[in-house]
Protein backbone atom coordinates (compact mmCIF):
# COMPACT_ATOMS: atom_id res chain seq x y z
CA UNK A 1 0.00 0.00 0.00
CA UNK A 2 3.01 2.14 0.49
CA UNK A 3 4.91 1.69 -2.23
CA UNK A 4 0.92 2.35 -4.50
CA UNK A 5 0.49 5.81 -2.57
CA UNK A 6 4.25 6.79 -3.01
CA UNK A 7 4.12 6.08 -6.88
CA UNK A 8 1.45 9.47 -6.61
CA UNK A 9 3.48 11.25 -4.88
CA UNK A 10 2.02 10.24 -1.31
CA UNK A 11 4.22 9.45 1.12
CA UNK A 12 3.76 6.64 4.27
CA UNK A 13 5.56 4.27 6.63
CA UNK A 14 5.71 1.16 6.72
CA UNK A 15 4.28 -0.48 10.15
CA UNK A 16 3.43 -3.66 11.05
CA UNK A 17 3.55 -4.00 14.75
CA UNK A 18 1.17 -1.93 17.09
CA UNK A 19 4.00 -0.32 18.77
CA UNK A 20 5.34 1.14 15.31
CA UNK A 21 1.93 2.07 13.98
CA UNK A 22 1.30 3.84 17.14
CA UNK A 23 4.94 5.51 16.88
CA UNK A 24 3.85 6.68 12.84
CA UNK A 25 0.64 7.92 14.60
CA UNK A 26 2.17 10.22 17.09
CA UNK A 27 4.36 11.59 14.97
CA UNK A 28 2.24 12.38 12.22
CA UNK A 29 -0.41 13.83 14.68
CA UNK A 30 2.38 15.41 16.61
CA UNK A 31 0.80 13.97 19.45
CA UNK A 32 3.34 13.22 22.45
CA UNK A 33 5.37 15.87 20.97
CA UNK A 34 6.40 19.16 22.82
CA UNK A 35 6.30 21.19 20.02
CA UNK A 36 3.96 22.04 18.15
CA UNK A 37 4.38 22.15 14.41
CA UNK A 38 3.25 25.10 11.85
CA UNK A 39 -0.73 24.53 11.14
CA UNK A 40 0.24 24.67 7.55
CA UNK A 41 2.62 21.28 7.68
CA UNK A 42 0.12 19.40 9.65
CA UNK A 43 -0.87 16.72 7.04
CA UNK A 44 -4.50 17.65 6.75
CA UNK A 45 -5.67 13.46 6.27
CA UNK A 46 -3.81 10.22 7.71
CA UNK A 47 -4.59 6.92 5.64
CA UNK A 48 -4.85 4.08 7.63
CA UNK A 49 -5.17 0.99 6.35
CA UNK A 50 -8.49 -1.05 8.67
CA UNK A 51 -5.76 -3.49 10.05
CA UNK A 52 -3.40 -0.54 11.36
CA UNK A 53 -6.38 1.12 12.37
CA UNK A 54 -7.45 -2.22 14.74
CA UNK A 55 -4.04 -2.06 16.24
CA UNK A 56 -4.50 1.42 17.60
CA UNK A 57 -8.09 2.08 17.82
CA UNK A 58 -8.14 3.33 21.00
CA UNK A 59 -5.75 6.42 20.14
CA UNK A 60 -7.72 6.22 17.02
CA UNK A 61 -10.85 7.20 18.66
CA UNK A 62 -9.52 9.61 20.88
CA UNK A 63 -7.75 11.82 18.48
CA UNK A 64 -10.92 11.87 16.36
CA UNK A 65 -13.31 13.20 19.00
CA UNK A 66 -11.04 16.15 19.08
CA UNK A 67 -11.83 17.02 15.65
CA UNK A 68 -8.63 18.40 14.75
CA UNK A 69 -6.28 17.54 11.90
CA UNK A 70 -5.01 15.34 10.47
CA UNK A 71 -8.53 13.55 9.67
CA UNK A 72 -8.25 9.75 9.89
CA UNK A 73 -9.66 7.83 6.96
CA UNK A 74 -9.33 3.90 6.50
CA UNK A 75 -8.92 1.92 3.69
CA UNK A 76 -8.99 -1.82 3.27
CA UNK A 77 -5.80 -3.78 3.00
CA UNK A 78 -4.90 -5.49 0.07
CA UNK A 79 -6.37 -8.63 1.65
CA UNK A 80 -9.88 -6.88 1.26
CA UNK A 81 -11.89 -5.83 4.45
CA UNK A 82 -11.11 -6.81 7.76
CA UNK A 83 -13.74 -9.12 9.06
CA UNK A 84 -16.57 -7.37 10.76
CA UNK A 85 -15.12 -4.16 9.94
CA UNK A 86 -18.11 -1.46 8.09
CA UNK A 87 -17.31 -0.24 5.10
CA UNK A 88 -17.51 3.68 4.82
CA UNK A 89 -20.21 3.50 2.88
CA UNK A 90 -21.92 1.06 5.26
CA UNK A 91 -21.44 3.95 8.31
CA UNK A 92 -22.97 6.48 6.18
CA UNK A 93 -26.21 4.92 5.57
CA UNK A 94 -26.23 3.77 9.05
CA UNK A 95 -25.53 7.15 10.17
CA UNK A 96 -28.03 8.79 8.20
CA UNK A 97 -30.34 6.76 6.78
CA UNK A 98 -29.58 7.62 3.06
CA UNK A 99 -27.97 5.47 -0.08
CA UNK A 100 -24.32 6.39 -1.27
Amino acid sequence: MVLAFRLTGISGTVAETRQEVLDAFNRVTGKGSAIAAPVDEVPKVLILTEAAAAQIEEEEVEWQKKGKYPLIVEIPCLDGHVKGKKTLTEAIREAIGVQV
